[in-house]
């Protein structure tokens, strides 16, 4: 049996991931926040534009934890947790901070989950595209 250790996700990294998802939104005239957790979702970074809705902050942090617990970009989960979806009592089952809505990629290292990302502030398919730029800065 081999064990394969896999490098965490880093502050750096987390800083990274912060400002290309911020050079992305810029680059679309889109202020943002932008939350990175680590692969336990602790948080190792978060940034609010000026001007960014209020509410980004919070909507950041739940899709990257969203993203992170299930393992998938909750883009790919707005459908399942709709009326006769997969997950369709997941959100009110838990007593977590869900939310599906598209933004949150969970972040791989060597195919091992280290982490996630979750852009809040736009509209949903513009900050799933802003982390998905980020998650490919760190290739």
């Amino acid at each position: 049996m081999s064990t394969t250790t896999v490098t965490p996700l880093t502050i750096q990294d987390a800083e990274a991931l912060v400002t290309a998802a911020r050079r992305a939104a810029e680059a679309a005239d889109v202020k943002v926040s932008v939350t990175v957790l680590d692969a336990g979702g602790h948080l190792l970074a978060f940034r609010r534009d000026d001007r960014a809705v209020l509410i980004s902050g919070e909507t950041s942090t739940r899709k990257a934890y969203t993203a992170l617990q299930l393992g998938t970009p909750t883009a790919d989960l707005v459908e399942a947790v709709q009326p006769g979806g997969l997950f369709h009592t997941l959100p009110t089952a838990l007593d977590r901070p869900l939310l599906f809505i598209a933004g949150g990629v969970p972040v791989h290292r060597d195919g091992r989950l280290i982490g996630a990302i979750g852009v809040g502030g736009g509209a949903p398919e513009q900050d799933h595209g802003f982390a998905t730029a980020a998650v490919q800065t760190l290739a």
